[in-house]
C-alpha cells in the first residue's frame, strides 16, 4: 500500500477517482430524473400528442444546433486557452453568448415554419401548433446560453456546482410533469414542464459561471474572428446534419403515420441513459482533451483510450438491452410493447451516434474541422445508397438505414481525427 501511494501516478489516480465517483453518481441522478419524466410523459400523453412532442423536441435540437453553428466548439477551443485568466476567459464567454444570438434569429425563421408543416402534416390543428411553439421558446431561451456557460465550469473541473445546478433542474421538471401532466395530457404541457426549470436553472447557472469569468467583458473582435473562422468551417456541415441528423424523424413523420412516430420518439428515451457517459465525457474529458498540449504522441494515447473505454462501455449496454428488451419495454407502457427488435435497434444505434458525437467533440475542442464539401457529399452518398437498399416503409427499415448512415459517420469522424493527430509534428510541441 506504501508503495502504491509512492507510485508518481498515485495522486492523478487519485484525482480522476474522485471526480469519476462524483460526476458519475450526479449524473445516474440526473439522468434517472430525466427518464422519470421522460416515461411519465410517455404514459400519460395518447399516441397522437405523443408524436406531436416528439416533433417538437426533434426541432429543438435543430433549432440549437442552427443557433450554434460551431460557436461552442470555439468558445471551448479559446477557453481552453486563457481559463486560467478571468478578463480573458470573460471576453470569450461574453463574444460567444453575443454570437448565439445573432444566429438564434435565423434558427426561429427556419425551424417554426418546419415545425408547423410537420404538426399540420400529422393531424395537429392551427391552435395546437401555435401553443407547440410557443412552448418551445422557454426551452430554446435556456438553450441559447447553457451550453455555453457550462463551458467554463467544465474548464475548471468545478463540477459539484455544475452538476447541483443541473439535479435542481431535473427535480423541478418531474414535479412540473406530476403536477400537470395527469390534469392536461397536451403535448405543449409537456414542452413547458421541460422549459421552464431549463429557463430558472439557467439564472442559477449564471451564479456560477461569473465567479470563474468577469461579466463586465465585452465581445472582443480578436476572439470573434477566431471563433467565427471555426463556424465557417464547421456551420455548413452542422446545417446539413440538422436535416440529415434527423432523417429518421422526417421519413417516418412524412411518409410514416403518428403510431409509428410515437413508437420512434418513445424508443429514443430508452436512450436517454446514455447520456450519462456523453455528459461525463463533455465535463471531464473533452475539457482536459482539449487543454492538452500539441503533442502527437499523448494526443493520441488519449485518443485511443477514451474509444477504448467507450466501446466497452456501449458493448455492455447493447447486451444488457438484448438480454431483457420486454423489462424496458413495460416501462413504455402496452402501446409500445412487441417491439423488441426495434428496441435493440434503437439503442445499436444511439450508440454508434454517441461514439460518434464524441469524437467530434475531441476533435473540434482543438479547433480542428472537416471540410463540409467532403463530409456532406460522403453522406449525400449513403443516404441515397442505403435508401435505395433498405425498405424505409416501416419502422425497422428506417432503424436499420440510420445505423448504416451512423458508422458512415463514426467512420469520417475517426479518421479525420487520427489524421489531424498525424499531422502534428514533433517539433510542435509547446
Amino acid at each position: 500500500m506504501i508503495k502504491f501511494k509512492e507510485h508518481p501516478k498515485y495522486d492523478t489516480v487519485i484525482s480522476w477517482g474522485k471526480l469519476l465517483s462524483i460526476t458519475g453518481s450526479a449524473q445516474i441522478i440526473i439522468q434517472t430524473l430525466g427518464f422519470a419524466s421522460g416515461i411519465l410523459i410517455i404514459r400519460l400523453l395518447t399516441v397522437q400528442e405523443y408524436a406531436f412532442y416528439t416533433l417538437a423536441n426533434t426541432m429543438l435540437g435543430m433549432m440549437a444546433v442552427l443557433a450554434d453553428g460551431g460557436i461552442v466548439p470555439g468558445v471551448m477551443a479559446q477557453g481552453g486557452k486563457v481559463w486560467e485568466n478571468r478578463q480573458k476567459m470573460g471576453a470569450v464567454l461574453a463574444t460567444g453568448l453575443d454570437l448565439r444570438r445573432k444566429f438564434a434569429i435565423a434558427s426561429l425563421l427556419v425551424s417554426v415554419p418546419i415545425l408547423f408543416y410537420l404538426l399540420l402534416h400529422n393531424g395537429a390543428s392551427w391552435v395546437m401548433a401555435l401553443l407547440i411553439a410557443a412552448a418551445l421558446i422557454p426551452a430554446f431561451y435556456a438553450t441559447l446560453s447553457d451550453s455555453l456557460l457550462e463551458i467554463i465550469p467544465k474548464l475548471n473541473q468545478t463540477i459539484v456546482p455544475l452538476q447541483r445546478n443541473q439535479i435542481e433542474v431535473g427535480v423541478a421538471r418531474l414535479f412540473l410533469s406530476g403536477l400537470t401532466m395527469f390534469i392536461f395530457p397536451w403535448a405543449f404541457v409537456a414542452v413547458l414542464t421541460a422549459g421552464i426549470p431549463r429557463t430558472w436553472g439557467n439564472i442559477g447557472l449564471r451564479k456560477i459561471v461569473y465567479t470563474m469569468a468577469d461579466k463586465d467583458q465585452k465581445p472582443n473582435e480578436e476572439v470573434k474572428k477566431e471563433i467565427l473562422s471555426l463556424v465557417k468551417r464547421i456551420l455548413p456541415t452542422s446545417i446539413y446534419y440538422c436535416f440529415s441528423g434527423q432523417i429518421t424523424i422526417w421519413l417516418v413523420s412524412i411518409f410514416g403515420n403518428t403510431h409509428s412516430l410515437a413508437q420512434l420518439g418513445a424508443l429514443s428515451k430508452v436512450s436517454v441513459m446514455l447520456s450519462i457517459f456523453n455528459v461525463i465525457i463533455a465535463t471531464l474529458i473533452i475539457p482536459h482533451f482539449a487543454k492538452l498540449m500539441l503533442n502527437r504522441y499523448l494526443l493520441f494515447n488519449r485518443f485511443l483510450q477514451i474509444m477504448g473505454l467507450l466501446i466497452v462501455l456501449i458493448s455492455l449496454i447493447i447486451f444488457i438491452v438484448y438480454l431483457f428488451p420486454t423489462p424496458i419495454l413495460w416501462l413504455l407502457g402496452d402501446a409500445y410493447k412487441g417491439l423488441q427488435f426495434e428496441l435493440l435497434l434503437s439503442i445499436i444505434s444511439s450508440c454508434i451516434g454517441l461514439l460518434g458525437g464524441v469524437v467530434f467533440n475531441l476533435y473540434t475542442s482543438r479547433g480542428w474541422a472537416m471540410s463540409p464539401t467532403v463530409s456532406i457529399l460522403i453522406n449525400l452518398f449513403s443516404i441515397v445508397f442505403f435508401a435505395r437498399l433498405l425498405d424505409l416503409s416501416n419502422l425497422k427499415g428506417v432503424l436499420l438505414f440510420n445505423i448504416a448512415l451512423g458508422v458512415v459517420s463514426l467512420l469520417q469522424t475517426v479518421l479525420f481525427c487520427t489524421y489531424n493527430i498525424f499531422l502534428i509534428k514533433n517539433n510542435d510541441i509547446t
